[in-house]
C-alpha cells in the first residue's frame, strides 16, 4: 500500500505512554490483522527519500510508540511497534520496515511482580470469589497502575459474567498477565476478549478499550463477544471474492488432557507434572452402537503456571470441547466497501455462496473472529480476509 493523499488510510504514530501524536507518515506493502483472544500484527514500510524524512522517521522508538491505521475517519488497527528493520538497496534508496502488535501484545511483556523492586515472597495478587471479568480487568489495572510506566491508556467497562473464580499469583512465578488472563479465559464457562481502537465521537480522542463479553438476562454465559444486532450479509457471486473451507484432523482429536506444574516439594523424588483427568468424546469414539465411528485421537496441552487439579481438569474438558474432530476455520476473502462496518470482530455474517459445490445454494450463519486487512494497490481493491466460526 502506498499511503499517499489520495488513498482512503492514514498511518499515525503516537507516543505509547500518552497518545500524543508524534506524525503521520506514509506506509508502504501493509499487512494488517486482528483476531479475538489474541494480539493481532501489522507491518509495513516507511519509505525515507531523503535528510529530512530520515529526521521525523527516527522519531520511532521500538517499544515506546504505537501507530494507527485509519481508514477514511474510522480507526481499524492500533498496536506497539516492537521492532523495525532500517535497510539500504543497492541503489541507495532507504526504508524503515516495522512490524507491531495490537495493545493486547503489551500484557506478554509484563510480568506480575512485587511492588518494591526486591524479591518478595510474601507478596501475592489475590481474587477470592470474584466474577472473572473483575479479575481480568484487575490483572489489566494491576499492571498498569501497581508500577510506574506501565499505564498504556487501556479502558474498561463494567461487564459481567456471573461466573466466580478464586486465583492467586505470586511474586516469583515470573507469570506474565498475559498467561494469567489466557489460562483464565480457557477455563470452562469461560471469555473472549479483545482491545478495540476507536474514536471517542464527543471528544474525537482516541479511545483504547478492553472489550469483554456481557452475560444475558436468564441465558447460560457463552463467553463469546459479539458484535452489531443484525447479521452482514454476504454473497458470491456479490462481496465475496473467494472462500475456503479447511479441514484440518491434525489439529483436532477426541481425547484431551492438561498438564500443569509440579506440585512436588521433596527434591529427593522426581518432579512430575500434575495432569487432568482424560476428556474425551465417547459418543464419537469406535463403531459399536451410539457410537459415530471415529478413531481415538489424544490431544494434550501444557500449563505451567497451573497447579490444581479441577482447573486442569475444565481446562481439558473445554480444549476437547473448541478441538472435537477435524479443526475448520473457514475464510473468505471480502471486497471492502462503504457497506462494511469498520467493527468486524464478533459480528454475525450471513454467507451465501452458490457455485459448483454449493449447487442447491449455501445459506449459513459464522461468526467473524478475526479480520486480515489488505489495502489497495496496483488497481487491486481493498480486500478483507474473514476468519469464521459458526455461530451459535
Amino acid at each position: 500500500m502506498s499511503t499517499t493523499l489520495n488513498t482512503p488510510y492514514r498511518a499515525i504514530f503516537c507516543d505509547l505512554l500518552t497518545d500524543n501524536t508524534i506524525d503521520i507518515l506514509p506506509l508502504r506493502d501493509v499487512t494488517v490483522d486482528d483476531y479475538i483472544g489474541k494480539a493481532g500484527s501489522l507491518s509495513g514500510t516507511v519509505p525515507v527519500p531523503n535528510a529530512e524524512m530520515a529526521a521525523r522517521v527516527r522519531r520511532i522508538e521500538e517499544g515506546r510508540t504505537s501507530v494507527y491505521l485509519q481508514r477514511g475517519t474510522d480507526l481499524w488497527w492500533g498496536g506497539i511497534i516492537w521492532t523495525s528493520t532500517l535497510q539500504s538497496d543497492d541503489q541507495g534508496v532507504l526504508t524503515l520496515g516495522i512490524q507491531a502488535a495490537t495493545f493486547e501484545s503489551y500484557a506478554g511483556r509484563r510480568m506480575i511482580r512485587a511492588t518494591t523492586a526486591k524479591y518478595d515472597s510474601s507478596y501475592t495478587l489475590p481474587f477470592a470469589d470474584v466474577d472473572q471479568l473483575d479479575i481480568a480487568r484487575g490483572l489489566w489495572t494491576d499492571m498498569q497502575t501497581a508500577l510506574d510506566g506501565g499505564n498504556i491508556l487501556v479502558t474498561y467497562g463494567t461487564e459481567t459474567s456471573g461466573v466466580t473464580r478464586t486465583v492467586t499469583y505470586r511474586d516469583g512465578d515470573e507469570t506474565t498477565y498475559q498467561d494469567a488472563l489466557d489460562s483464565l479465559a480457557a477455563l470452562k464457562n469461560g471469555f473472549e476478549y479483545h482491545i478495540t481502537v476507536y474514536t471517542d465521537p464527543v471528544t474525537g480522542s482516541r479511545v483504547r478499550r478492553l472489550v469483554l463479553p456481557q452475560s444475558a438476562d436468564g441465558d447460560e454465559y457463552d463467553g463469546r463477544i459479539r458484535t452489531g444486532s443484525t447479521d452482514l450479509v454476504l454473497d458470491r457471486p456479490g462481496t465475496i471474492l473467494s472462500y475456503s473451507f479447511p479441514r484440518d484432523a491434525t489439529r483436532g482429536g477426541t481425547t484431551a488432557r492438561a498438564r500443569g506444574a509440579s506440585t512436588n516439594t521433596d527434591q529427593a523424588t522426581e518432579s512430575r507434572p500434575l495432569a487432568s483427568d482424560v476428556a474425551a468424546a465417547d459418543q464419537l469414539i469406535g463403531t459399536g452402537k451410539n457410537h459415530a465411528g471415529h478413531p481415538r485421537i489424544d490431544l494434550t496441552s501444557d500449563h505451567n503456571n497451573i497447579t490444581d487439579q479441577d482447573t486442569l481438569d475444565a481446562l481439558a474438558k473445554t480444549e476437547l470441547g473448541a478441538a472435537t474432530g477435524a479443526v475448520v476455520i473457514p475464510e473468505i476473502s471480502i471486497r471492502l466497501d462503504d457497506l462494511v462496518p469498520t467493527a468486524l470482530l464478533g459480528r454475525t455474517a450471513r454467507i451465501r455462496i452458490t457455485d459448483e459445490w454449493f449447487a442447491e445454494g449455501l445459506d449459513a450463519r459464522y461468526r467473524i473472529i478475526g479480520v486480515k486487512v489488505s489495502p489497495a494497490q496496483r488497481g487491486r481493491p481493498d480486500t478483507a480476509e474473514l476468519y469464521l466460526e459458526e455461530a451459535a
